[in-house]
């Protein structure tokens, strides 16, 4: 039988490690949104806050890794603890990729600033932005209640984020066609939806670590998928 010190000393070290994660998460949530903004209203300053901030992401990333490995290697966790330990490691590392994705937003949108906008290209990658955050809050909520429910309506609706992808690919490329003077625009503007769409990638592998934590497997059949641009060299 475990000791219960033991017991009480990884479960508090636990939470201390979850915490991090759901602040890792709403600095992510913050920088997404921000990014989208500052797109939307040519923020230059709030595009650059977004492109500095992306350090105090990277450092949760850190703690979290290497609290995660203190607590493998002292607490001798249980299968049950072992798998919530590595699905936390995994959720930072998806946290932390969806931050350096915000922080490329911005950079591209340091850029878009000091060229003519396309249309209402801009208005529909800011929806597409806000549609991808609201997606990852379901998903750490989904985290928190350990609901699989929730999890796996996430994993049912990731095509709806690649649909908004084509749907503004196609949008963009019209642009490129009509005027070869919207090409440099429309590709920032290309690779910032791209991005946009790998956040709702990384939500939806969070989602399948909810289902993981809860069952002990990952869903075994791939998850729905919608982007057409896939395997086109874009």
């Amino acid at each position: 039988m475990a000791d219960p010190h033991i017991v009480t000393a990884f479960d508090r070290d636990l939470e201390a490690v979850q915490a991090h994660v759901m602040r890792m998460a709403g600095l992510v949530e913050q920088a997404l949104l921000q990014a989208a903004e500052a797109l939307e209203t040519g923020d230059e300053a709030m595009a650059a806050r977004v492109r500095d901030g992306d350090r105090a992401i990277d450092d949760l990333e850190a703690t979290i890794q290497t609290e995660c490995a203190r607590l493998l290697a002292l607490r001798a966790p249980t299968a049950s603890d072992l798998r919530v330990v590595l699905s936390v490691m995994r959720i930072a590392a998806a946290l932390e990729r969806s931050g350096d994705y915000a922080k490329n937003l911005a950079k591209r949108t340091l850029i878009l600033t000091n060229m003519a906008p396309l249309g209402g290209t801009i208005g529909s990658v800011g929806r597409m932005a806000r549609t991808v955050v609201q997606r990852l809050h379901e998903t750490v909520d989904a985290y928190i209640a350990r609901d699989t429910i929730v999890a796996n309506d996430i994993r049912d609706r990731d095509r709806d984020v690649d649909q908004m992808y084509n749907s503004l690919f196609r949008e963009l490329l019209t642009h490129m066609l009509e005027d070869p003077r919207n090409i440099t625009a429309a590709m920032h503007l290309h690779f910032i939806a791209k991005n946009i769409e790998r956040v709702g990638d990384h939500a939806t592998a969070i989602a399948e670590q909810v289902i993981y934590l809860a069952t002990g497997d990952l869903p075994g059949e791939d998850r729905p998928k919608a982007d057409l641009t896939a395997g086109a060299g874009v």
